[in-house]
């Protein structure tokens, strides 16, 4: 009876938190900052790199379901030490997000209510939005799916409004602000400059493991979780595509990514002679709906993010706090150290911002490391498919189909793309200026692997 009870998670709930996972709404502006290109982009990358990694992480998480999700695949492929190298690099962006979405609510509600905040003010919503995610951390994904699915409804809302109005106010005035004249305006710029957005676009399709450590809140997860990452996998791409759309109509790509979705729904309102006071009114609910679905995307991530952490720590990994559990079986100390964590970095980001425009934009640099760490964890997935379809012979309720040949390509480029983006996000070229400019983020990158081979280290020692 009580096990009936528990579960509490649909395939349409599993549907909603896979987009609200994957459909990070201010990721549109940076995305939409790549241009017309972008379309080019979302095709190959849609092909290359979505597809297969859908379709592995279906099998994976239908056939070995766990609450670990990409820390126990690798480990039953490679071992303990490369899953602590998962955990290591996949928590680590965590709390670091988390503070760059506290610092993006200050910016979305000065801009709203168009208002300079005052140091105080800063300090008190950014800790109050930290504090709000780490508590909500606390619960299983069953008893705030009501969060996780409102906000995936708002981000539809708003992000395909955009997308709609965009297109409307193109047909309706032939204007747009990066009109496409010819093939060439789609096709990419293959420098490295132009190379460095294949991160941007699979930052926005990563996430769909995390769906699969939501198994034991599901009444059958071997054909919920399959189901759940194609059909969500499909919606998120078209909800990407749509507002980021709508951003190139209405600004030049140079004012996309530090303006974004509230400034392009005001030009586009305003360019169709919307009284001023509605399209204040509108922008102002916007702005409250893409707050919220801030809130609702640190709870989507929020268990898979902490349970990773959980197991790296049963098996002597992470320090041991980090398997402390409630009754309910949430690694709860896991999202309170990200909630602290979180909470320093927007301090310190607010103080170097007070010393220096150019340290704050150091704050922002940092930020990029836990992009880059993100994207490094997700590398062992791919061969650890690849490894376990090999030697692990159990019946799979989904298989990605294909033969050997099919299987390598499947596995093999998502796993290059992934290595490429990494390596275009810390070298955007190789001149001098642009090293030093990027000197902190290699920095961080080179600290990050230091603390991740002493974890290793560490573990191994205990475990030997």
């Amino acid at each position: 009876m009580e096990k009936k009870k528990k579960k509490k998670f649909r395939v349409l709930d599993a549907i909603l938190a896979t987009v609200c996972i994957t459909l990070v709404a201010e990721s549109v502006a940076p995305t939409a900052a790549i241009g017309n290109s972008q379309y080019f982009w979302w095709i190959f990358l849609i092909i290359a790199f979505c597809l297969p990694y859908g379709l592995i992480t279906a099998e994976l998480g239908s056939s070995f379901p766990s609450e670990g999700g990409m820390y126990d695949w690798v480990k039953q492929a490679f071992g303990k030490k490369w899953a602590t190298r998962v955990a290591w690099n996949y928590w680590i962006n965590f709390p670091l997000w988390i503070s760059s979405l506290a610092v993006a609510v200050t910016d979305v509600v000065a801009g709203i209510f168009e208002i300079e905040l005052s140091l105080f003010w800063l300090i008190a919503l950014q800790l109050l939005y930290t504090v709000i995610v780490s508590v909500l951390g606390c619960f299983r994904i069953g008893e705030n799916k009501w969060i996780v699915n409102i906000g995936t409804f708002f981000k539809v809302l708003f992000m395909v409004g955009l997308g709609v109005l965009g297109i409307y106010v193109y047909i309706k005035t032939g204007q747009s602000a990066n009109p496409i004249e010819s093939v060439a305006d789609l096709l990419p710029s293959l420098d490295l400059a132009g190379l460095s957005f294949i991160s941007v676009i699979i930052f926005n399709f990563l996430g769909f493991e995390v769906v699969a450590t939501y198994t034991d809140d599901m009444e059958n997860p071997k054909k919920e979780i399959p189901k759940a990452l194609i059909i969500g996998g499909a919606l998120m791409a078209l909800f990407y595509i749509l507002p980021a759309t709508g951003i190139n109509i209405a600004m030049p790509i140079t004012q996309a990514e530090s303006a974004g979705i509230t400034d392009s729904f005001m030009i586009l309102l305003t360019n169709l002679g919307v009284n001023p006071d509605l399209v204040r009114g509108i922008v102002i609910i916007v702005g409250l709906m893409f707050i919220y679905t801030m809130v609702a995307n640190i709870v989507s991530w929020s268990f898979g993010v902490n349970s990773v952490a959980k197991y790296s720590a049963d098996d002597k990994g992470f320090p041991a706090i980090f398997s402390k559990t409630n009754k309910d079986g949430v690694p709860y100390m896991a999202s309170i150290i990200n909630g602290v964590v979180a909470a320093i970095v927007c301090l310190i980001g607010i103080i170097l911002g007070v010393v220096s425009e150019e340290a704050s934009n150091l704050f922002w640099t940092f930020f990029s490391f836990s992009l880059v760490t993100l994207l490094i964890s997700y590398i062992p997935l791919f061969p650890a498919f690849l490894k376990l379809r090999k030697t692990d012979k159990r019946e799979r309720a989904y298989k990605v189909p294909g033969g050997k040949v099919m299987l390598r390509i499947m596995t093999f480029v998502p796993l290059v793309l992934l290595i490429l983006g990494v390596i275009f996000t810390l070298f955007i070229d190789f001149t001098y200026e642009s090293l030093v400019a990027n000197a902190p983020l290699i920095i961080g990158v080179v600290v990050s692997f230091i603390i991740e081979e002493i974890l290793v280290y560490r573990m191994s020692k205990k475990n030997a």
